[in-house]
């Protein structure tokens, strides 16, 4: 679940993938991005800035202080961290959640992993779908054979209804890939995020809260 896959840090590993910056910055391009499955902000996110550091994934870089604002400590990811974002990426990306939260992270931070790492992850993926919908196709075929009425089986029905539906945009999204249609860098561009964290940015100024 969100919990055990720790969203908001794997979040907060693949923003400093990209550039250093500090916990309101951070804040500021997560509701910029529209990452919505990162919920408890604030507090949420400067827990995980603590864990992450705790576990030298992240580093403080450097301080800077703004008029008469508290300091503010600018962190940068670790070598270790770039292992740990691309290890948590792909276990994400590869095994089906029943929470759609995951799924939703996974695809809004999939950029972070070179291209032929994302397509094996979502090859995986593909291959668990495809197992879930034949052993959920094998149990429906065996109470109806039992004679049990299709009531009971619409429960099964949905789940497979919902595991087919995802198994078939994960194939167009591979398709995409192996095409060509679909491509990244080997991260996401510095310039995305950039213009994320402009805009909407003058709205907030005189709204923020000094970290």
């Amino acid at each position: 679940m969100a919990q055990r896959h720790d969203l908001v840090g794997l979040t907060v590993l693949a923003l400093l993938s990209v550039r250093a910056g500090h916990p309101y910055e951070l804040h500021r391009l997560i509701v910029d991005t529209h990452k919505d499955y990162v919920t408890g902000l604030p507090r949420s996110l400067y827990h995980a800035v603590a864990r992450l550091a705790r576990d030298e994934l992240i580093t403080p870089s450097a301080t800077g202080r703004e008029g008469r604002r508290p300091e503010r400590t600018v962190y940068e990811i670790t070598a270790e961290g770039r292992e740990e974002l691309a290890t948590r990426l792909r276990r994400l990306l590869e095994r089906p959640d029943p929470d759609q939260r995951v799924l939703v992270a996974g695809m809004s931070l999939i950029g972070a992993l070179p291209v032929p790492e994302a397509r094996r992850a979502l090859r995986s993926r593909a291959a668990a779908l495809e197992a879930a919908v034949a052993g959920l196709d094998a149990h429906l075929a065996g109470m109806a054979d039992n004679g049990l009425p299709e009531v009971l089986a619409l429960k099964l029905d949905c789940q497979r209804a919902a595991q087919a539906a995802e198994l078939a945009w994960v194939r167009g999204v591979l398709e995409r890939l192996e095409s060509g249609a679909l491509d990244w860098p080997d991260t996401v561009k510095r310039s995305l995020l950039e213009r994320a964290s402009q805009g909407g940015g003058h709205e907030r100024q005189g709204q923020e809260t000094d970290h």
